[in-house]
């Protein structure tokens, strides 16, 4: 029986993780959260329990956690003691992109690993530290059981129509399409619709996963049918840190009259746009809040501004909308942008609750609002480890205690 699970997601310079308990009739409570952060700078632990109490804060000198897999051996090493000495049953992983051939939780295996290898190109921010720690795993603990979740998988039942561009069919064929992302929080609240408005669950509805990473999705009768993102996890709206829908003459003139060259401007594109670059200010939503520069200001309108135009297009793809969901860090938590968004919105059919939108209520709207607004925040770990406990038992998998010499 798989026991507990391991969630993991990894970034450039931190490692996230949740452990889940397998409980009667395969529920899963959640046991510890935590993360690894600072790699390589400042390294921390820190981890609690479901109740929020402390179980960990610890630190160590830079060059004693300075990779991905040095984390992870922290963390598996802070775990252990924690359900008995044993490794995890299993290990849930959030891979970004899973390309033209994945479309479902797989059991990462080293081919498998080399194909999702291949796909950097395509999240070069996010790619290469989502598959380090399985290399690490396959590498040392080769019979622990692994699976990939992809953040492309929910979207992969669009319309042909929605998934094309406009350029030869070559091209589509080896892969080259909109793929949207975040699928893993878009899967969550679709599951979740159903216990907090079952009245709207099966209809048409935009939810926009507002975060660092920011995009939308139009999501009817519980389906993906589009979203703002698309080949890359750059489209759309704009980021902290990424600029979002951009015209491709921009990189072509980058390229020719800014003299960039493509590392440069993958640089540039993921780590210098987006709300740091329009406001000069910060990337975090938090800070542009609490100035009073105009540039933080204009940032944050032109954010909004972008989410409302994203809107009537989804709406457009579903042939209307009944029902708006904030998600997300930013979603979930700046009653200020969730305004901004909703009155721009008026004419569309959403009325706010100016008293529910400051208290983060689950239903946010006016009373017999036409289109009902509501908060979910998100849980992508849930459906990760969902995801790897579906796996486990497709497969009769039984969890590993580690051999001992």
């Amino acid at each position: 029986m798989t026991d507990t699970i391991l969630v993991v997601n990894a970034g450039s310079s931190s490692i996230k993780f949740q452990l889940f308990t397998v409980g009667a009739g395969d529920r899963l409570e959640r046991m510890i959260k935590g993360q690894v952060d600072g790699i390589g700078t400042r390294p921390r632990l820190f981890a609690v329990t479901a109740q929020r109490t402390i179980l960990a804060d610890e630190t160590w000198a830079p060059a004693e956690v300075g990779t991905i897999p040095a984390a992870l051996d922290k963390v598996i090493a802070f775990l252990r003691p924690q359900i008995g000495g044993r490794l995890p049953g299993a290990v849930g992983h959030r891979v970004v992109h899973g390309g033209p051939h994945y479309a479902n939780p797989v059991v990462v295996t080293t081919g498998i690993l080399s194909e999702l290898e291949k796909l950097t190109p395509l999240a070069p921010l996010h790619q290469p530290n989502n598959l380090a720690p399985i290399r690490t795993i396959l590498e040392r603990r080769p019979h622990l059981l692994q699976v990939a979740c992809f953040d492309t998988a929910f979207h992969r039942g669009h319309p042909e129509l929605a998934d094309r561009y406009a350029i030869p069919e070559s091209l589509y064929a080896e892969g080259v399409r909109r793929y949207g992302f975040h699928g893993l929080s878009y899967e969550y609240i679709a599951r979740q619709l159903p216990k907090v408005a079952p009245e709207i669950a099966g209809g048409r509805v935009v939810v926009a996963h507002l975060g660092s990473g920011a995009s939308m999705c139009a999501i009817a009768g519980g389906k993906s049918v589009e979203s703002t993102m698309g080949f890359t996890a750059m489209d759309g709206l704009p980021m902290g840190t990424r600029p979002g829908q951009l015209d491709p003459g921009v990189v072509l003139y980058l390229l020719s009259e800014k003299k960039m060259d493509a590392p440069s401007i993958q640089d540039f594109l993921y780590k210098d746009c987006g709300l740091k670059g329009i406001s000069g200010i910060s990337n975090d939503v938090r800070d542009l809040l609490a100035s009073r520069d105009p540039q933080a200001r204009f940032a944050l309108d032109y954010f909004t501004y972008r989410i409302v135009l994203f809107t009537g297009m989804l709406a457009a793809a579903m042939g209307g909308i009944d029902a708006f969901v904030f998600t997300a860090g930013v979603g979930e938590n700046a009653p200020a942008i969730r305004e901004a968004v909703i009155r721009r919105l008026e004419w569309l059919g959403l009325e706010l609750s100016t008293q529910a939108n400051r208290k983060n209520a689950i239903c946010i709207s006016r009373k017999g609002a036409r289109v009902p607004c509501f908060v979910i925040p998100t849980d992508e770990e849930l459906m990760i480890a969902t995801h790897t406990l579906r796996v486990a038992r497709e497969r009769q998998y039984v969890g590993l205690q580690e051999k001992r010499a």
